[in-house]
C-alpha cells in the first residue's frame, strides 16, 4: 500500500505542476502582441496540457486503487469531501484545455488578469485537499 500511496503522491504533485503553470501561461499569452512569442507560447502550452494529462491518469488510477482496494477513507466523510476537490479539479483541467483552445483560434476572451485569478483556483483546491487528507475534520 505504501507503494501505491508513494506514487499517487509523486502523480498528483506532477500533475499540479501543470496546473499551476499552464494558467501562468495564458497570463503570458494574454499580453503578448507578437506573433512569434505567441506562438512559441502556445507550443508550451500544448505540450503541458498534454503532459499533464498524461499524469493526472496514474494520480487518479492510484487515488482509486487506495480508496476502493485498500479501503483508505472507506468510513471518513473527509474523503467525500476530498472527491469533490478531486471532480472540480478535473473540472478546471478540462476549463484549461477549452482556454487553450480558444488562444490556439483567436478567439480569447479574458484578460491577463482574469487568468492571474484563474491561476489561484489549484492552490486553494490543493490547500483543501491537503487539510482533508491530513487532518479529516470529519
Amino acid at each position: 500500500m505504501l507503494w501505491i500511496k508513494a506514487l499517487h503522491i509523486v502523480f498528483v504533485a506532477s500533475w499540479f505542476a501543470g496546473l499551476f503553470y499552464l494558467p501562468r501561461i495564458f497570463v503570458n499569452l494574454a499580453m503578448e502582441s507578437d506573433p512569434a512569442a505567441t506562438q512559441r507560447l502556445l507550443l508550451m502550452a500544448r505540450k503541458l496540457y498534454r503532459f499533464m494529462t498524461i499524469l493526472a491518469v496514474p494520480a487518479l488510477a492510484f487515488g482509486l486503487i487506495l480508496w476502493l482496494y485498500y479501503g483508505i477513507g472507506r468510513y471518513g466523510g473527509w474523503l467525500h469531501a476530498k472527491l469533490l476537490v478531486v471532480v472540480l479539479l478535473l473540472g478546471y483541467h478540462h476549463a484549461c484545455g477549452r482556454l487553450l483552445r480558444k488562444f490556439e483560434t483567436g478567439r480569447n476572451t479574458h484578460s491577463h488578469r482574469w487568468y492571474r485569478y484563474f491561476n489561484e483556483f489549484p492552490v486553494l483546491a490543493l490547500l483543501a485537499a491537503v487539510i482533508l487528507v491530513v487532518v479529516k475534520p470529519f
